[in-house]
């Protein structure tokens, strides 16, 4: 039933291959129920409270993408985006954590509206694949800078 369902047959997988897949994949990105909550915490928000959020927000988006979508892929909280939020907007006292989270939702649904009238998809289109690499190698030297400075003030 759940083979019909998600096309299995037609993907060239079986439930087996899937639930390892699954369990594989949930072992690579675990770290991030971690990482995101100390990162955030730092802003003044409760860690024990990120911890269940965190968990929550994949949990319920990877199992709407996975039955809505047909996708098996895994939905968590990006961290990059939780770095800018963190260090950027909070720790540089441009905003308390609570006025950028505010930021957050109204740019959450901005998206959202983008996404429902079709214009965010013509805009992903527009961007040259050189500048969606750059900005993920961007991403990753931003979160790799944040964790040499981490590094050397411990070691003080």
């Amino acid at each position: 039933m759940a083979g019909d369902y998600f096309e299995l047959k037609a993907r060239g997988t079986t439930v087996k291959t899937e639930v390892i897949a699954g369990i594989t994949t949930f072992l690579t990105m675990a770290y991030i129920i971690f990482v995101n909550p100390d990162m955030l915490s730092k802003t003044g928000m409760d860690k024990t409270a990120l911890v269940a959020v965190v968990c929550l927000v994949s949990a319920i988006s990877t199992i709407v993408t996975g039955v809505f979508g047909k996708a098996p892929i895994a939905m968590a909280p990006g961290m990059g985006l939780n770095a800018f939020f963190t260090y950027t907007l909070v720790l540089s006292n441009k905003m308390s954590w609570e006025t950028a989270l505010g930021a957050v939702f109204v740019s959450g649904v901005l998206f959202l509206l983008l996404t429902l009238i079709g214009l965010r998809k013509k805009l992903v289109e527009a961007i040259p694949p050189g500048i969606i690499s750059a900005i993920s190698v961007g991403i990753g030297l931003f979160i790799t800078f944040i964790g040499l400075v981490k590094s050397s003030h411990r070691g003080s």
